[in-house]
């Protein structure tokens, strides 16, 4: 029998069978197991899980228990199998009674109808399976002996509404369990004070552990014959040289930040590899029966390679993995160190990475990326407060439940992390909507949700409502796809799926990339796209869903200081060139300074803003300055952005930038532009289905994107016009602010830059600004001044009229 604290002999000796030590982090997590709260700090491949779980397996080694023991939660379906597998290991050999169950989406009725009624004693899950456990009204006793919690991958979950959703619901378990032990486990966390803020349930602390880091990581930029083109995304350029570090090491995980990209990659590298290596594609828009094979074929060791994107970011171990190659730049460092820890999955083993910068701005952005890794300067912004419109489907999952007091489920929340400073006035608020639709659509019964009884609790009215608020809880939003496969006289081959928008624009014939495969369209059948197999011409490629990453404020600040450095010495030649010539021609880019160049070109005048400030901020930016520039008679024709820069070329001249960059005026403009903007309609749209308005799934049936945008549009509209300051279009707009408008980086920038700006007029263009002329998603502007015309001036001409071409003749 072992101490309180301490591992029993079962399990030591299994360690030592295994001709294994405990960590010493493992062995500090028992003896902290009745912390109420712990963090663990971990680097990947410290046997993160295993510590978390080490308490558990100690005491059901050493007593026996009824029911749920311990919860275990992560953000992949996938992760909770893949422990499941690893977790059976010790269970089986060391021969201990424990049943080890999993709940997610892909759990069959019948099985979760037994799970409920006979609960095992480790259950794995994800948060939208846990919150929907929790509003059945028999969730106290399914949850009666529940004695620990496990948060894996914590720190993915810290900045999404799913890691809102599950420390809602973890409140909610702590109310029917009041001893419950709360464990999160990460290897990736710029600010740990934070994370241990939002795990707790306060008053009570959390302690954090804090595992050896182990080597610093073995991070280089690839080496290719050819430099990288001055824009695009691809980096076909680098395929030769991936090919060799792929024929070079057992097993290469290749990232993209967007699956198109990914898709393209794949594609050109499947071509040039005349040694058919085995190869594979992993993302988010495939079939899920191909990509469990591609996952299977990784654990087998079977594949030199996959292509992938943040669909493997996270804690899978995926075998015998010793290279990882980042293709395009990163974007943000603590996605990058993620991704690097996928490589030499073991303790103590530095991990392999190379970074492939897919054109000459990404070069320094590797390249800055690379000193911050290297001095373990991770990035992220301070965690915001909890998002109403979870709250609010928080809220009618407790009514789901049973009746509920106002005050004890206040109280309940406002121990959460998240919502820790939530005031009554907004709780209240949240259950007014819940219970009426709040004052323009009181008045229609459908919103009529709750009704106060005489005793002072709140239920539902009608108790069949329950059912259908578990069908649509969640924060996932769908983006409107449409499933692809083979024609049926291929046999109906599932392959995955494409945007709405993207199927939308096809006609029979065309062609286009997914899966890695080229195929043809042929039709649209019960919302279904039906392709055949066509190789024989260039394919387009599908606009697949997934975030479009933006340089993080600290990433962008590094970028600054480098440019400003004097010694260069470490920069590819190239590079160190152009940084050279954009220096003499103009000038650099400065902290705490905002660079704008105004020069002809073509007949036409353009103004190039080097804010730094990510690509959402830059291209929100661009539609404001363009609205200013026309309310001052300058005529812009369009615009485009990059992470770094903004371009705007119109029929006049701008002789003094400083009064476009009025912080009121541009506030002004945005609130004008977001008011009949179709993101402001695309963002109501999620959180109208997230807090519960508007129903996606009914029995039997679920509302297709064109008829759940309807919906959302006509109620947008009807509260702008009578009720624009209804709660939902309050949680709309900040949504928006902090989402893809961006506007607080708009904001800082100009904050920090106060009046300090480099104005340089030049007689053509300039280094830096001539790849922006090469970039794709160019805006136009509609306005009676101008009208839109097309750049597209050949590359060779570009860098002649900026000099760069006596520099390299690679473009």
């Amino acid at each position: 029998m072992s101490q309180p604290g301490q591992l029993p002999s079962a399990l030591e000796n299994w360690f030592a069978s295994r001709g294994w030590q405990p960590h010493p982090h493992q062995r500090d997590m028992v003896a902290r197991s009745n912390a109420p709260c712990l963090l663990l700090i971990a680097p990947t491949g410290g046997g993160k899980t295993m510590a978390g779980f080490l308490p558990t397996l100690a005491d059901l080694a050493t007593a026996p228990h009824d029911g749920l023991h311990t919860l275990y939660v992560s953000p992949l379906k996938a992760l909770a199998a893949d422990i499941k597998r690893n977790l059976r290991t010790p269970v089986d050999e060391i021969g201990l009674d424990i049943r080890i169950e999993d709940r997610t989406g892909d759990t069959s009725a019948t099985v979760k109808k037994r799970q409920r009624a006979d609960p095992p004693h480790i259950l794995l899950t994800t948060p939208e399976s846990l919150a929907l456990l929790t509003s059945y009204p028999d969730a106290p006793r399914i949850f009666a002996g529940l004695k620990r919690v496990i948060v894996d991958e914590i720190h993915a979950l810290a900045e999404s509404k799913r890691g809102d959703q599950l420390f809602l619901a973890l409140a909610r378990l702590h109310t029917l369990c009041p001893d419950l032990r709360r464990v999160g486990l990460s290897a990736t966390v710029d600010r740990p004070n934070d994370i241990a803020r939002l795990l707790a349930r306060h008053p009570d602390p959390c302690e954090i552990v804090t595992a050896d880091p182990g080597p610093d990581p073995d991070i280089a930029m690839l080496q290719s014959a050819e430099a990288p083109p001055w824009s695009g995304g691809g980096a076909a350029y680098a395929i030769p040289a991936v090919l060799e570090q792929i024929k070079q090491h057992k097993t290469t995980l290749i990232f993209h930040n967007t699956r198109a990209q990914a898709e393209i990659f794949f594609h050109n590298l499947w071509l040039a590899n005349e040694d058919s290596l085995p190869i594979g594609i992993h993302h988010g828009s495939l079939d899920r029966q191909q990509r469990e094979r591609v996952e299977a074929a990784m654990v087998r060791g079977d594949l030199r390679a996959i292509v992938c994107t943040g669909s493997l970011d996270l804690g899978i171990d995926w075998g015998d993995v010793d290279l990882v190659i980042q293709v395009g730049a990163p974007k943000n460092v603590k996605r990058l160190v993620q991704r690097i820890g996928r490589a030499s999955h073991r303790y103590n083993a530095p991990s392999k990475a190379l970074l492939v910068p897919a054109n000459r701005w990404e070069v320094i952005e590797c390249f800055a990326a690379l000193q911050a890794v290297r001095e373990h300067d991770l990035d992220g912004d301070p965690l915001g407060p909890g998002p109403l419109d979870v709250l609010c489907q928080h809220i009618l999952l407790t009514a789901a439940s049973g009746p509920f007091s106002a005050d004890d489920l206040f109280n309940e929340m406002s121990r959460s992390g998240a919502f820790l400073d939530l005031d009554r006035a907004t709780f209240n608020a949240c259950l007014d909507f819940c219970a009426t639709g709040g004052y323009a659509l009181r008045a229609y019964d459908r919103w009529q949700r709750l009704q106060l009884r005489a005793d002072g609790l709140w239920q539902l009215r009608d108790p069949r409502a329950a059912s259908q608020i578990r069908m649509n809880a969640g924060t996932i939003q769908d983006i409107d796809t449409l499933k692809v496969r083979m024609r049926r006289n291929r046999g109906g081959k599932p392959l995955g799926e494409v945007e709405e928008s993207f199927a939308a624009s096809l006609l029979p014939g065309d062609t286009f990339l997914i899966g890695g495969k080229i195929v043809r369209y042929e039709g649209l059948r019960q919302m279904t796209v039906e392709v055949s197999r066509n190789a024989a011409r260039k394919p387009r490629i599908a606009v697949f869903s997934g975030t479009k990453f933006s340089t993080s404020t600290q990433l962008s600040q590094r970028i600054l200081r480098l440019l400003n450095n004097s010694d260069w010495s470490d920069l590819p030649a190239h590079t160190a060139d152009w940084l050279r010539f954009q220096q003499s021609m103009s000038r650099l880019p400065e902290p705490g300074r905002l660079l704008i160049e105004t020069f002809p070109r073509d007949g036409r005048e353009n103004l190039c803003v080097y804010g730094f400030a990510g690509r959402n901020a830059q291209q929100t930016l661009g539609l404001l300055l363009t609205k200013r520039m026309e309310e001052m008679g300058l005529a812009p024709m369009g615009f485009v952005s990059t992470d770094y820069a903004t371009l705007i070329w119109g029929l006049d001249a701008v002789t003094d930038p400083q009064p476009l960059f009025d912080l009121n005026a541009l506030r002004e403009g945005l609130d004008g532009w977001l008011a009949g903007n179709l993101l402001m309609k695309r963002t109501f749209r999620g959180v109208a289905t997230i807090s519960g308005l508007i129903e996606r799934n009914t029995p039997g049936k679920r509302k297709s994107g064109r008829q759940a945008t309807f919906s959302s549009d006509i109620l947008y509209d009807t509260l702008l016009k009578y009720d624009p300051d209804h709660l939902l279009m309050q949680i709309t707009r900040t949504e928006a602010m902090r989402g893809l408008v961006d506007f607080a980086r708009i904001e800082d920038m100009l904050t920090r830059v106060d009046s300090r700006v480099d104005h340089i007029r030049t007689p053509h263009v300039t280094p830096f600004a001539a790849p922006l002329f090469l970039e794709v998603g160019k805006v136009s502007v509609q306005s009676g001044s101008a009208e839109e015309r097309l750049l597209a001036e050949e590359t060779e001409a570009l860098m002649r009229e900026s000099g760069l071409a006596q520099m390299s003749p690679s473009v």
